[in-house]
């Protein structure tokens, strides 16, 4: 297991270190205010639907299709959503519920996730399938619930209704997401030139992503929400894991399916949840100290699900292939 903390460190305390660095670029001045706000909106508006549509239009999902896999984590991932929206009621001011629903369920699936199912096995295994199933509700969700929660949000009406369903529609995050599952199911083989020029813009995301959401975060309004931020972390890491892997188990889940169940369920908060929300009128420092705390704590608390999973029997031809 020691390979695994190795590998878990090595995966997540870079990120950590990253966010560091684009709050020390603030405060030596070479990342001000406006240079910040416009690199959030092109990883908005344009590295991240390019990087949905990187993941989801490669992916071979007729094949590898496990209808049985797809609709448990599809169903845990509406239960999950609609539970602490309601806890968010009770747990959170008004103008944090947003922020705080969206960081609870959001995990870093797409990243982190599939390294992580990658460096145990050898292959994405069925990571893929658990993207289709889950990630694009997250998203989905994540554009609602930000829209419905704004701050500055009026009372319900009709002309609010609408609002709410043309920005899911024309969000940058669903475009990108559809436009990946279509190519995967109907569309041609992306060119090698295309799919490198598609890559080069892809992996821009997590690094500026991370860039900005340091140089944005503020460590006064941050202490403002701390409280909220540990509800939201204890939520993603250990009580969602806590209750949802022994069903897992219970269904007959095993191996690289437990293991995409467990990145689906208790992988760290995603950095793109920051850049949503700072996007959509919200002020991003519950996202960025949620996305912080998790992170951190993801590197221990993935490690410990994976020793309890594979102790108890249910994860067994582990083939960890870190390089430390």
């Amino acid at each position: 297991m020691l390979d695994n903390l190795i590998f878990s460190l090595n995966a997540t305390v870079p990120l950590f270190l990253t966010m560091l660095v684009g709050l020390f670029l603030r405060r030596i001045g070479m990342m001000d205010e406006s240079f910040t706000s416009n690199l959030n909106k092109f990883v908005f508006k344009v590295t991240l639907p390019v990087m949905l549509f990187r993941d989801l239009s490669t992916q071979n999902f007729v094949e590898a299709w496990d209808t049985k896999f797809v609709v448990f984590c599809f169903i845990v991932t509406a239960v999950t959503i609609s539970a602490i929206c309601l806890l968010s009621f009770v747990a959170v001011k008004r103008d944090q519920q947003g922020e705080f629903i969206q960081s609870s369920y959001r995990s870093s699936a797409a990243i982190l996730g599939l390294a992580f199912i990658q460096n145990i096995y050898g292959n994405s295994g069925m990571g893929p399938l658990m993207i289709i199933a889950s990630v694009p509700l997250y998203n989905i969700m994540a554009v609602t619930v930000l829209s419905f929660f704004k701050p500055d949000r009026g009372a319900m009406d009709k002309k609010l209704i609408m609002d709410t369903v043309k920005g899911v529609l024309t969000n940058p995050i669903i475009i990108g997401i559809f436009a990946g599952l279509i190519w995967s199911l109907i569309g041609p083989p992306i060119p090698q030139i295309l799919q490198k020029t598609i890559s080069n813009v892809a992996v821009l995301t997590t690094p500026l992503g991370l860039m900005a959401m340091g140089a944005s975060f503020d460590i006064k309004l941050a202490g403002q929400c701390v409280k909220p931020a540990l509800i939201a972390s204890f939520i993603k890491l250990i009580a969602l894991p806590l209750v949802f892997l022994p069903m897992a188990v219970v269904l007959g889940f095993r191996n690289s399916e437990l293991i995409a169940i467990l990145v689906m369920l208790g992988s760290s908060t995603t950095v793109t949840s920051f850049v949503m929300a700072k996007n959509m009128g919200h002020s991003g420092q519950l996202s960025a100290s949620t996305v912080m705390i998790t992170t951190a704590g993801s590197a221990f608390t993935l490690t410990f699900w994976l020793f309890v999973c594979r102790s108890l029997g249910f994860i067994k031809n582990l083939m960890v292939t870190c390089k430390s």
